[in-house]
């Protein structure tokens, strides 16, 4: 129809009415906040790469969780960071080990009040930093690796934790997760299948705050960046396999694969805003080179627009908040 009759801009005009028609919305509860626990900590610890981060002590830890659940966050991903690796990373297998501690640390304190997670890795428990358990030629052996996230799988469920993350995307790892948990009486513990995880440049921050020691990188099991369709065959293999959610990671720089993943499947997708893209934005407004809260409730917003109904989030405490007030 010929102008003046139609005028979109109507619908702009003030505050009440955007909100009125706003066709995405980021609710608290649908956010999730990583959080480190350091073994041997007597507080936090700032983490100079990721500004308002910290590796928390225990007892920390068990106050930052509280206090993302009175902000109303969807969900706790808990991190070990512990005081010695050796080469199997037997320390997320050891029921005494830091993160196994502190999930029944956050559990007894939050209790069912948030979904408390779990990172199912090696990588903060190896010596050489790799998600797995090496051959002796030094490649990540798949099917060691296996074995072991099974034992970590059953280790983590009975501290008590909700929701698994296996994040090593080695194969077949959530049907040996899932066949472990069932067989150790863990049938009602989630699975949160990284599915779509890539080999990013945007980890470095994360790699400082768990203290790794990767020498070399993950090209060999991690997803390529160029690759779509490969993505989407990972995932249908873990729905296959029993995930109860996927996940893509990174997010911003993979929105089309949010997007494609969210189209291909009918379990709820994950997306995890990761710390180089949180840096980013922190480094940018701590020199007021942008707006930070508008940009970061923008870049939660175009994740969730993407079809990710789960965010992992540096800022989901903050977020919640303001979240809160504007609705």
């Amino acid at each position: 129809m010929p102008y003046p009759e139609i005028r979109p801009r109507r619908l702009r005009r003030t505050a009440a009415m955007r909100r009125l028609v706003s066709e995405t919305r980021v609710d608290p509860a649908e956010l999730v906040v990583p959080m480190f626990v350091k073994e041997g900590l007597a507080g936090p610890r700032p983490i100079a790469s990721l500004p308002g981060v910290f590796q928390h002590s225990r007892d920390s830890l068990r106050k930052a969780a509280v206090e993302a659940v009175q902000a109303g966050v969807g969900g706790i991903m808990l991190f070990g960071v512990p005081a010695t690796r050796d080469e199997c990373g037997s320390g997320g297998v050891d029921p005494d080990g830091i993160l196994n501690v502190a999930i029944r640390d956050v559990v007894a304190e939050v209790g069912d009040a948030t979904v408390v997670m779990s990172d199912l890795c090696l990588d903060e428990f190896t010596s050489h930093g790799h998600c797995g358990v090496l051959t002796p030629g030094g490649e990540v052996d798949n099917d060691a690796t296996l074995a072991a996230y099974a034992q970590m799988a059953v280790a983590q469920a009975a501290a008590g934790v909700g929701v698994v993350g296996p994040s090593g995307m080695m194969d077949g790892q959530v049907g040996v997760v899932r066949r472990a948990l069932d067989a150790a009486g863990y049938t009602d513990v989630t699975v949160l299948a990284y599915a779509a995880k890539y080999a990013s440049a945007f980890y470095g921050p994360f790699r400082d705050a768990v203290e790794s020691a990767l020498d070399g990188d993950r090209r060999t099991y991690q997803q390529d960046p160029a690759n779509l369709r490969e993505s989407l065959r990972e995932v249908e293999l873990d729905v296959a396999e029993g995930a109860d959610m996927v996940m893509v990671k990174p997010a911003l720089p993979y929105l089309d694969v949010v997007s494609a993943v969210r189209a291909a499947v009918d379990v709820p997708v994950a997306a995890y805003q990761v710390s180089g893209e949180y840096a980013m934005v922190e480094a940018a407004a701590a020199n007021g080179w942008v707006d930070r809260e508008r940009v970061m409730l923008e870049t939660l917003t175009s994740i969730r627009r993407a079809g990710a109904q789960v965010i992992l989030t540096y800022w989901a405490v903050e977020a919640a908040l303001l979240l809160r007030e504007r609705y």
